[in-house]
């Protein structure tokens, strides 16, 4: 127990190491990463710059308004006069008083009068006409300059409000000083108009300002160049698996990625799978060569023995046991040399095929329906029962060899493993994407701790069950464990997967799925 949970951990320990390493060099992982840094780092820089900007603004703004406040103090004497003549000299007196990029705005509340009805234009600089003056008046109105004015005359409001002129220029209202006299409240407004100040960020959000909007257009140029640069490798990428995939799949002819790939970089890369898949096909055909070379080299000579033999069989008399049984040890010999010869060159046909598999437009459906005739007699001769649903229609790309493969060791290991009178069960199911094929027999199964080694070259669990019963005689030779190795290879060189399963009331059943060739 102790050792198989050793065995658990460190499989989970690989599983995780291995989903680690995948996460560390995945290219997806590194882009969505780098998307991160893209949206943290403007966030962080932004969030420094603008607070560094208010800090400017601050000062800046500190500055300003004492100047208006003290332009504010200079129109004081004028306004506390309150002498109707002295007023007229009024606009004359601000200009004087206003410098370069500098504006005096004079309200005025009567004592007595209340809200924003109470409140008047008097005087302005820049100068501004009737007409002009109404419709200032109406701006600064909704813009709720006239507010805090209405409520009580004692404020001196720092501000920082950025003003339309009816002329259609735009001004910046920095502070705004209450002067309280005994005919009323007057407002002096201080405004500035200077360049320096309606190109910065005051009055406004930080990121309406010109520098911020031009560095977020050169950080989106280079994001959409990173992204279009992600996008073409991912693409080329893709092109280069589905090419790949394509010649696996024997969909593509004799195209190859030196004339499928489009990127001057990855040229190199596209000769060099050319050349490795070149080497491929040619392997493929010179194991195919020497697998028949090889055994047509062995029989020969295993003919000619077997020849040889049949003379020395009559010439020896029954009497001779010793001899009898020396020529019976040299034919079950000879049988199993054969089995061997047969068993390699099914071995070196297997490895050809999976380096070049064939791919050609089977039909699924109708092959089984063939090869389940065909083995109507030996499960008669066994007395196994054979049930088989089948849907009809079900197309693969594969060989047709490499299926009759399939079929043939998965449909022979049911038969050999049922008892008579029991029933082994065929079915094929269109899962549309797949082919699900699924063998059922009513065999002794197989332990749960070797469910998978069954599939692994050179174990026959059926060999040591019968070595197990004494009463059985076998042919050392007639299970080489190698047929659901082969099963396994060949489905899965055709892109589909094989597993076993034991049945809860018994048998073991062998479930392969296929994909389906929809074009």
């Amino acid at each position: 127990m102790k050792t198989q949970s050793a065995v658990t951990a460190g499989n989970e320990y690989k599983a995780r190491r291995s989903r680690v390493n995948r996460a560390v060099h995945s290219l997806i992982a590194k882009f969505v990463i780098m998307v991160l840094v893209f949206f943290a780092v403007p966030a962080l820089l932004y969030q420094e710059f603008r607070q560094a900007d208010l800090d400017r603004q601050n000062i800046v703004l500190t500055a300003v308004r004492e100047q208006g406040r003290l332009m504010a103090e200079s129109l004081r004497p004028m306004l506390e006069k309150a002498d109707p003549s002295s007023l007229l000299d009024l606009p004359e007196e601000i200009e004087r008083i206003a410098t370069k990029g500098n504006g005096i705005k004079v309200l005025f509340r009567p004592a007595g009068e209340e809200g924003v009805q109470g409140v008047f234009f008097v005087a302005s600089e820049p100068r501004l006409s009737p007409d002009e003056l109404r419709k200032e008046r109406k701006t600064l109105v909704e813009q709720g300059v006239f507010d805090n004015l209405t409520a009580s005359c004692l404020i001196e409001r720092p501000m920082a409000i950025r003003h339309l002129r009816p002329s259609g220029l735009e001004e910046l209202l920095t502070s705004m000083t209450a002067i309280q006299t005994d005919a009323g409240c007057w407002a002096v407004i201080a405004t500035q108009s200077a360049q320096v100040f309606l190109g910065s960020s005051i009055g406004q959000p930080y990121w309406k300002t010109l520098e911020v909007q031009i560095a977020s257009a050169i950080y989106l140029g280079m994001a959409l160049i990173l992204a279009i640069l992600v996008f073409t490798v991912w693409r080329d990428l893709a092109r280069f698996r589905d090419l790949a995939r394509g010649i696996r799949e024997g969909r593509v002819g004799k195209s190859s990625f030196t004339f499928g790939n489009k990127v001057p970089e990855l040229e190199p890369v596209a000769y060099e799978f050319d050349r490795m898949t070149h080497t491929l096909r040619e392997s493929s055909d010179s194991i195919r060569r020497a697998a028949e070379d090889n055994a047509h080299a062995f029989k020969t000579p295993l003919a000619i023995i077997r020849q040889a033999l049949e003379p020395l069989n009559k010439t020896v008399e029954p009497e001779n046991k010793r001899a009898q049984r020396a020529l019976q040890v040299v034919e079950e010999a000879l049988d199993r040399l054969e089995n061997l010869v047969s068993t390699a060159r099914h071995l070196e046909h297997t490895s050809a095929e999976l380096l070049n598999p064939p791919r050609e437009n089977i039909n699924l459906s109708a092959l089984l329906l063939r090869m389940l005739e065909a083995y109507n007699v030996s499960f008669s001769e066994k007395g196994v029962i054979l049930q088989s649903t089948i849907d009809h229609e079900i197309s693969v790309l594969a060989g047709e060899d490499m299926l009759e493969t399939i079929l043939e060791n998965i449909i022979d290991n049911a038969l050999e493993v049922s008892p008579r009178g029991t029933t082994v069960t065929v079915d094929l199911i269109n899962g549309k994407k797949t082919a699900e094929l699924a063998i059922r027999d009513r065999g002794p199964g197989v332990p749960e701790s070797e469910i998978e080694r069954i599939f692994e070259r050179y174990v026959s669990y059926r060999q040591r069950k019968s070595n197990e019963d004494k009463d059985e005689q076998i042919n050392p030779g007639s299970h080489m464990g190698i047929g659901l190795w082969i099963v396994r290879r060949n489905v899965e060189a055709i892109g589909g997967y094989v597993r076993a399963e034991n049945r809860q009331d018994g048998g073991l059943s062998i479930i392969v799925s296929l994909p389906q060739n929809n074009e």
